[in-house]
């Protein structure tokens, strides 16, 4: 990509600590997101750096940016993601929103109390991975659900074959057997291929695991079959505030699939192939925190059992005091029997 001013203010930001997001409104409007303040800064941009970098982007992602095709997902060569919007819509310039990537979090040990979490609730969380627990990482626009997806899936064991599915790449992690599929819609007399064209055909791959970048459509009914027929250890992330939410949330989803069943089947559906929502969310001072750890413990008549393994309380992420239903799992993947003891 050739350089213009907003290569180079990206270039800039890059260096300091704390930026996670960049919004170009208007050619003088143009805001950085800093520990989750947005501040504005002062600088003019002309509409034709904004149009030159949206083209740039657009070609770099093999993807059309138009009147035709006016919302552009996709990715800068630094893995941060990016969205455009086009000026039709904005009745001024095209409107440009660029989540940065930061390599500083490379995996759950890389800082001291990652999260919010303690050592041993770190300890915790890469068992659940070793024992192949089926995991939802839940939470708002903005909270780090795929930066925590990001180092869950460090700790899946090398030897291991995993299919990745997003409609814009932004998973970043090094296993040697992945095979990453990346959702493209039609255009013009290109074929395209959505995430739940790509999901059913990943069940022909041969995957161990099954990850989804996010659930936002009737592929939560064939990402929950493939995890209730034997892909253990899959993960998604869904957008929503809270595990009671989320559950909602797939609900809905499931009902897009088209599929018109029962509502107690459907929920039968989801409490035995989800083992476990992380909920994560922003504290006061804008730090990304894990907020719950909540385990989907069967079904009750027509509700799904929930209970909360880990909450935060008083500033501090607590053990509740509820043992999981699945703890025996857990233990055999090596956490120590003593562990809810002193949590």
């Amino acid at each position: 990509m050739s350089k213009n001013r907003i290569h180079d203010l990206i270039e800039e930001i890059s260096k300091k600590a704390g930026i996670s997001e960049v919004i170009i409104n208007s050619t003088d409007n143009v805001y950085v997101e800093k520990d989750g303040e947005l501040i504005r800064i002062d600088i003019k941009l002309s509409p034709e750096e904004i149009e030159n970098f949206c083209q740039e982007v657009a070609s770099y992602n093999r993807k059309e940016f138009s009147p035709k095709t006016p919302i552009l997902d996709g990715n800068l060569a630094d893995g941060s993601r990016v969205n455009f919007i086009h000026k039709d819509y904005t009745k001024s310039t095209h409107a440009i929103t660029i989540r940065r990537y930061s390599p500083s979090i490379k995996n759950l040990d890389s800082s001291p109390n990652i999260f919010g979490l303690s050592e041993e609730w770190v300890r915790f969380l890469k068992i659940m991975v070793k024992a192949r627990v089926n995991i939802i990482v839940s939470g708002g626009t903005g909270v780090g659900k795929t930066t925590f997806l990001n180092l869950l899936l460090q700790e899946i064991p090398s030897k291991e074959r995993v299919i990745t599915i997003e409609d814009t790449r932004e998973l970043q992690f090094n296993l040697p057997n992945v095979v990453r599929l990346e959702a493209r819609p039609s255009i013009g007399n290109q074929a395209g291929l959505m995430i739940r064209d790509l999901l059913k055909n990943t069940l022909r791959m041969r995957p161990d695991r099954i990850i989804v970048g996010e659930v936002r459509g009737g592929e939560v009914f064939d990402l929950l079959q493939a995890m209730n027929t034997g892909h253990e250890g899959s993960m998604t992330s869904v957008h929503s505030n809270s595990p009671g939410e989320c559950l909602n949330r797939l609900e809905n989803l499931f009902l897009l699939s088209g599929f018109d069943i029962p509502m107690r089947a459907l929920r039968y559906q989801i409490s035995s192939a989800v083992d476990y929502i992380i909920q994560i969310r922003r504290d006061k001072s804008g730090t990304r925190i894990v907020s719950q750890i909540s385990e989907i413990a069967g079904m009750e008549g027509e509700r799904i059992l929930m209970q909360d393994v880990g909450v935060l309380k008083d500033g501090e992420f607590k053990f509740t005091g509820l043992v999981p239903s699945g703890v025996a799992k857990l233990h055999k993947a090596g956490l120590p029997k003593d562990f809810f003891v002193g949590a």
